[in-house]
Parts: C-alpha cells; structure tokens; sequence
C-alpha cells in the first residue's frame, strides 16, 4: 500500500515540483482538486476542476491526480452532505444511503436527478460553505511543506 501511494501519488507530486512547478501553485492545485473532487454531484468533479484549472491558471495533471484520489472520500461525505443541507434547509431527513443513491442513478439517470433535485441543490450549498474554507486550510498547510520539499530538491 506504502509503494502504490508513493509512486501514484506522492511521485508524481514531486516530480511538478522537479519540473518547476511553484509551491504555491501546486499547494493550490491540490487544495482545489480535493474540494472539487467531494463535491457532492456524482460525475461533475473532472468538469469543476477543469474549470479552476482554466480560471485560475492551476496546474492540470496535479489537480486532477487529487481530484481522483479523493473520489472515495467524495463518496464517503455524500450523505454527510446532504445531512448539513437538510439541516440548513430545515428538511425532513431523506432515508437513503449512499448506496440507495448510486443504485438510482444506474437505473434511472433522469429519475434520480428529478427525485433528488432539491436534496442535491442543498448539498452543494452545505459545500459552499466547506469548499472555500477547505481550500484555504489546505493551501496554508500545504505551502510550507512544497516550500521545504522545494528546497531540498534545488539542494540535490
């Protein structure tokens, strides 16, 4: 498992930095891959980060690299998202599993998104308030790091 993480991940990671990617910019990279990649609308996260790439100048492959990584966490925080949304909203809990949810979606693409319009829509407003902050909480943990493994690389 160490060996399959090193060499998908943390590898790759470095190696933009051997390329002259800046701290900053694959700190924010990684920081917009892993909050895209939980947004909570299954199939849209290669999309949004592709976008912040084109916004925002980010770097593709790193971003992109993240945003796969996290898609089992996106999976994991689904429900939790739609909990925070039914909370903010005041709606009655919707009885479902992230299974039940996946299920619906491979049966009946268009059903499921009719049943669960208004459920999705106060999801993504629960990771609007996530998102960003997420983001920012990444970046700053993640800056100094980059800057030290930087470092350590132009020393070699």
């Amino acid at each position: 498992m160490k060996f399959f993480f090193h060499t998908t991940l943390i590898a790759p990671l470095i190696s933009f930095l051997k390329q002259g990617l800046s701290p900053e910019k694959l700190a924010l990279s990684i920081a917009f891959g892993v909050a895209f990649g939980i947004f909570p609308v299954i199939g849209v996260t290669t999309l949004l980060c592709t976008l912040a790439v084109l916004v925002i100048r980010l770097n593709m492959p790193a971003t992109q690299l993240i945003n796969y990584f996290v898609t089992p966490l996106q999976l994991i925080l689904l429900i939790p998202f739609v909990r925070l949304g039914e909370f903010l909203f005041n709606e009655p809990t919707l009885p479902l599993n992230v299974l039940q949810i996946l299920g619906m979606i491979r049966s009946d693409l268009f059903g499921a998104v009719n049943f669960l319009w208004w459920t999705t829509l106060h999801a993504i407003v629960a990771w609007m308030f996530i998102g960003p902050v997420l983001i920012g909480i990444l970046y700053y943990i993640l800056v100094p790091i980059f800057t030290h493994l930087s470092q350590q690389i132009a020393e070699e």
